[in-house]
Parts: structure tokens; sequence; C-alpha cells
């Protein structure tokens, strides 16, 4: 999940409508192919305009210095001087969707090289996945248009990670006609599958892999890289060794969230995840709805299975009415909106009250969560609160080294999902030396705070939005919300994941 600018973009919040791929029909998809097949190998090696009118197929890290201080000046004191010559390449592999279905997606893969000792030899691989969006034409080879793209360049592969990068199935020119949106099983598949042709493709791109296997994701991407890596410790067990985690505000306790937005407490964003998780779902399994209809209503009813991801962007799915900005249900709905919460109630409602009230029925006759340390041990019998029980990853615990990073106020991926998932970790046995918990949004703990520098960041840009913001006359509160998860957050956490992953990797 991820947005209002629900999520991802970090440089700046407009990147929920981060551009990429070519936008044109996906092709056919062969049934004899193999999982993780990679369509060509090599892959096309992209090249990145420049602002003379010339086009790179390296980009120079002086270069790319130059480019991220233009974008936002100071934000290399983040992410690091780039020290890595940056190639990207654009892949197209073979994959399943919701329901097992072949398909196909694609995917960069950026590969550092250079004289400086962090880019030669053989290098660690992180496998990246991306936040919520809109954009049918996403694409993480794009680095001139993605902004999440060319923050991850920015903070691992100019500082010597081999990036791996799926755009998806359902994005970019794949041939799946939805998106299987948080979806554990099968984003992990996709995950698993973006590697293995990424690994086809190492000895001919002049990748080096040194072993070394870390994964991570923002918002929707945190739920996907934490699947991810529950996949590789029981499914792929023999096929993938991973080395850390880094879960950066992912809803992974989506049944928990499920029920809180139901319950009377909607996230921001939420009449955009809603109806990708549904779709996602009902494509997947089934028995959510029989039509559209039965949950929404009839001025958003129809089309809206087709609607996300699309070719419109966030703001042009508000004006032109095919969905509400706030109003996720009617005004008079019970139970009433919790303190804080009723701009998510009102006229235009994007959910019918009777679909509510059933789900709600469900809720108080079979609760889940009473027991944290066993909070999927429940029955719901509503379509959309099994399939929330169902992808709720606290049902194992990691065995490597994790991080879970979120800012506390996140009004989009609650952080309690963070503190909830957590907390099942202790209590089912993750020691607690291997598993880090940092809230952006908080107050160093003392001089010897490894994120201090992260905390003290935050804090000072925080503090700089609000000041523009009451600068422009605007609402300094709502000014902050909007841009809090989409933001403020990512460079913060991603800079602490990155640390995080350096400290694992150099025992």
């Amino acid at each position: 999940m991820r947005q209002h600018s629900v999520m991802l973009t970090l440089i700046s919040a407009a990147v929920l409508s981060a551009c990429g791929g070519s936008g044109t029909p996906g092709p056919a998809v062969d049934n004899s192919m193999a999982r993780g097949t990679l369509v060509a190998n090599p892959p096309n090696l992209v090249p990145i305009p420049q602002a003379n009118g010339t086009a790179v197929t390296k980009l120079d890290p002086v270069v790319f210095k130059g480019m991220l201080e233009a974008a936002k000046p100071g934000f290399t004191q983040l992410t690091g001087v780039p020290k890595c010559e940056i190639s990207t390449y654009y892949m197209k592999y073979i994959t399943v969707g919701g329901a097992n279905e072949p398909t196909n997606a694609t995917g960069a893969i950026m590969v550092p090289s250079g004289s400086d000792p962090a880019c030669t030899g053989p290098r660690p691989v992180l496998l990246y996945a991306h936040g919520t969006t809109v954009d049918k034409n996403f694409n993480m080879s794009n680095l001139r248009d993605n902004q999440e793209a060319t923050m991850v360049a920015a903070m691992y592969a100019a500082q010597g990670f081999i990036v791996v990068a799926s755009n998806y199935a359902g994005y970019d020119v794949s041939s799946l006609s939805y998106h299987p949106y948080l979806n554990a099983e099968q984003q992990a598949n996709d995950m698993v599958d973006s590697l293995r042709a990424a690994r086809k493709a190492f000895p001919v791109i002049g990748a080096q892999d040194s072993g070394k296997l870390v994964l991570s994701g923002y918002s929707q991407g945190g739920h996907v890289a934490m699947a991810t890596q529950r996949a590789m410790q029981t499914t792929y067990a023999s096929e993938f060794k991973v080395s850390a985690l880094a879960g950066m505000s992912g809803p992974y306790a989506l049944a928990m969230l499920g029920d809180a937005v139901f319950g009377g407490a909607p996230n921001a964003g939420g009449t955009i995840f809603t109806p990708m998780l549904t779709t996602s779902f009902q494509k997947s399994y089934g028995g959510i709805y029989a039509s559209p209809s039965d949950i929404y209503e009839d001025k958003y009813a129809s089309g809206i299975e087709s609607l996300l991801p699309g070719h419109l962007s966030m703001s042009e799915l508000f004006t032109s009415g095919k969905l509400p900005q706030l109003a996720m249900f009617a005004a008079d709905s019970q139970p009433a909106a919790m303190p804080g919460f009723g701009a998510f109630f009102g006229a235009g409602n994007l959910v019918k009250t009777s679909y509510r009230n059933a789900y709600v029925a469900d809720l108080v006759k079979n609760p889940c969560g009473a027991n944290p340390a066993d909070p999927l041990n429940c029955a719901p019998a509503n379509g959309l609160r099994k399939a929330g029980v169902k992808n709720d990853l606290r049902n194992y615990v990691p065995q490597v080294p994790t991080m879970l990073c979120g800012g506390k106020d996140d009004p989009t991926v609650f952080f309690e999902s963070t503190r909830a998932t957590a907390g099942y970790f202790l209590a089912k046995g993750l020691p607690s030396a291997a598993l880090t918990v940092l809230d952006v949004d908080s107050a160093p703990t003392g001089v010897s705070d490894p994120f201090a520098a992260a905390k003290v960041g935050f804090a000072q840009t925080k503090k700089a939005a609000i000041d523009a913001a009451i600068a422009a006359k605007q609402d300094p509160t709502q000014a902050i919300a909007s841009a809090y998860h989409g933001t403020l957050v990512p460079p913060f956490c991603n800079a602490a994941a990155r640390g995080f992953f350096q400290q694992v990797l150099a025992k």
C-alpha cells in the first residue's frame, strides 16, 4: 500500500505516477516456457537521456550526483555520494498470476561498476519490491522518469549493490489483465521468477554475484519482500539463501489493517487500495463478490476491475469521478468514524453500506487477533476477511536478520502493522538481537543510537515541510499527512536499510 502518494516515490510525492514502459499491449504468453525464463538474453541495455540531448548507457557517478542534486538539493547527503557507474537493463520473464495462470512480467537489473573498491569484484544482490502505483506503465528500469527507481539506484546500485527489481505482473507490458495486489504467494513467486531470470543474465552483462542476497521493499513492497523471504525460507529453501530482510512501512498484518479500515479507521489512499485488493483477491480466489456492484456504489462499480492499474493519474482518477478521493463509507454508516477519521465518511462514498455491514457483522462474530502471539487463529466467513487472513504474514518467523522500518504517524500504512508483526516474531521465538524495529519519527535514544542520523534527518525534513506549508498558507497538518508515507519516510528508511544490510554483510 502506499499512497496518498501512496507510496513511493521518494524524491517527490509526484511519484505516484512514476512512468516507464511502452504502454503497448503485452505479448502473448508462451505456456511452454518455464517460470523464471528470461525471454531475451542479454536483456535490453537502457540508455539514459542527458540534458544535452545525448544518451549514455553507463550512468557516471559524477553525472548521477548532479542529477540527484538538481532534483533535490542535498539529497546525496542522505543517499551518499554515488561511487559506482550504473548500467541498467530491462528484462522480460515468465511467471504466474494470482490463480497460477501462466503470464509474463518485466523488471530491471542495475549493475554497478567502476574503480572504487565498492564497485568491483563480486557484489551483493538486492531484490527490491516497489510500492503501490496506479500507473500501468510503471517501469523500474526508467531512471529518467521513475523517481522510485532513481532513489533505489542512488541508495543501492550507486553504492555497490546489484539491484533486481520486478515491475510485477499486470504492469508495463505484462499480458496479465489485473495485478495480484498483496497476494503474498503470487507476489513472492513473481519476485522469485524475476531473480531467476536476472541470474541467467548476470554472466553476460558483467554482474558478478557474490552469493549474498538481501531483500527489501517499501509499502506494498515491504509486504512483498517479507512474503518473498518467507517463500525462500520454505518453498524455495534449496534454491535461495537470504542474508537479510528489510521491510519498510509494509502492510504485513493485512487482516488487522483490513479490520481497522472497515471498523471505522480508514487509511489515506484507501479508495485506491480497496479496489486493487478486491479485484486481486476475486481474480485469485473468487468469493469476494458476485459482481463489483455488491461492494461499490453504482457510480463507481462499472469498469472498476480494469481501472487499476491503468492510464489515469491519481488526480485524474479523482477529478474524473472514477473514484472518490476520501469518502470510503457513507456519512451515516455504522460504526461511526473513530476520532480523527471523519474525513473518510461522507457523500459520494465508494463502499456500499450493505457490504460494510456484512463485513462488520463477521468481524464481530468471528474476531481475529485476540491473541497477539496467534493472531490468525480465527475463522472469518466474509470473503474479503478470509483473503486478508490468507495474506497476513504473521504466520511464520524469519530465520535471517530482519529490520522493520516506518514512521509512527503514517496515515497510509499504520505503524501498528509493524509493531504487531514485530511482536508476533518475538513471541514466536525470533531472538531480539535478530530483529531491528526503527521508527524514523522518534527522538534518538542517546549518543549510541545507530539511527540517530536518520531520526534527526527525518525531523528536519518534516519541519521544513511544515514551514513550507505555513509559508504557502496551507494547513501544515494536512500537508504532512499527504507527504508522510510517500515522500517523508521512504528515503530515511531506505538509508537505514542500506546501513543495516552493510552491517550484516560485513560480518
